[in-house]
């Protein structure tokens, strides 16, 4: 029989997707890569895994253990999956510009949400980063994920999503364009693609604001 051991199994090989009308007048094949088939419904899942994952190997995530993390969303969905499969606590600290769904669906997959004001500055005491940080401290037995900073989340795209990437285009890949978060996806999937063709274009696409 043919069956995922948990649902942590199914994160990963998504598939590439043709758009067709919005890229009709451009002279290239334009692929997406639907990263809303994984379980969290993000790229975001990727990383939570091999983040988690690598802690536990290091030592800095204990059995019975609380997952600590500053995120707008995404993120805290993925570490919530792999918190209700390992048996972890998981805290998700964000900022009030995010929805009440994002909460809500937050909380019900288990964790305990906080919620930090948006106008103050990263190393303000009322901002989610400096919010997440402090719980880590004072929670006996946590671990602060720090997914900005933590090169888990660039490995995560070396060994996953640019290898898939390469398969699925059969080497024939010439630009991969991103939108920049945590910088993780760009400089994971961009390293991995350059080492098989240094000519690929690796184009990093962020908001204004």
């Amino acid at each position: 029989m043919k069956y995922a051991k948990n649902i942590l199994e199914t994160i990963g090989n998504t598939p590439l997707v043709k758009i067709n009308k919005l890229t009709a007048e451009l002279p290239c094949l334009v692929l997406a890569k639907y990263e809303t088939f994984n379980p969290g419904n993000s790229v975001k899942d990727r990383m939570a895994v091999q983040m988690v994952e690598d802690a536990e190997a290091e030592g800095k995530l204990k059995p019975g253990g609380t997952i600590i993390e500053g995120t707008s969303g995404n993120t805290g969905m993925g570490l919530a999956l792999v918190a209700v499969v390992k048996g972890y606590k998981m805290i998700c600290v964000i900022s009030d510009k995010q929805s009440k769904e994002k909460v809500d669906i937050l909380r019900a997959m288990g964790s305990e949400v906080y919620v930090c004001p948006t106008d103050v500055a990263p190393e303000d005491p009322q901002s989610y980063y400096s919010t997440a940080r402090r719980l880590s401290e004072e929670i006996p037995n946590s671990w602060y994920v720090n997914q900005y900073d933590n090169p888990s989340n660039t490995k995560a795209h070396f060994l996953t999503t640019g290898p898939e990437i390469w398969e699925q285009t059969n080497g024939k890949v010439t630009h991969f364009v991103v939108g920049v978060g945590t910088g993780g996806t760009i400089s994971g999937v961009g390293t991995f693609l350059k080492s098989k063709n240094p000519n690929i274009k690796i184009w990093g696409v962020d908001t204004y604001g």
